[in-house]
Order: C-alpha cells, then structure tokens, then sequence
C-alpha cells in the first residue's frame, strides 16, 4: 500500500490569528448584519483605537471607553443618544 503522507504537498499554513478588523468584520458577516453596519462599526472601531494611542481594545477597559465617549460629548458637542 503507498504512504499517502508523501504524496501531498507540505502547504504553508499561516500560524498568525487574524487580525481585529478581520475579526471585527466576520462576527458582523456571521450575526448578517447590513453591510452599512458593518462599515459603520468598523471606522467606530478604529477610531477608538486611535484615539488611544493605537492600544489594543483587549488591553483596554471600561475607563477608555468612558473616556473615549466623554470626548465626544464634552469636546465634540455629539448628543448622548448618539452614542447608543
């Protein structure tokens, strides 16, 4: 009998996780929500980020996002339920 395992190609596999956006946008596909949604959370998202220095959103907690939205009524004038 001939040894299967010779006969298929080492394929590279990439190791790396993919990335938070990537993911971000998955879940979104996943849950079927508007692509418009999808956009939307997505350039939320990374706002927030860069808003705090290019941090990751799993380093972070609920103080940044309190602060992250506090900018935005206090120095952006956005309405509270705008941020709902």
């Amino acid at each position: 009998m001939k040894d299967v395992s010779q006969s298929i190609p080492a394929v590279e596999i990439n190791t790396r996780p993919p990335k938070l956006l990537d993911q971000l946008r998955r879940c979104i596909r996943d849950k079927q929500y508007n692509l418009r949604t999808e956009e939307a959370y997505v350039y939320w998202t990374r706002w927030h980020i860069r808003f705090h220095g290019l941090r990751h959103p799993g380093e972070m907690g609920a103080a940044e996002v309190q602060a992250f939205l506090s900018y935005f009524t206090n120095e952006r004038k956005v309405a509270a339920s705008t941020h709902n």
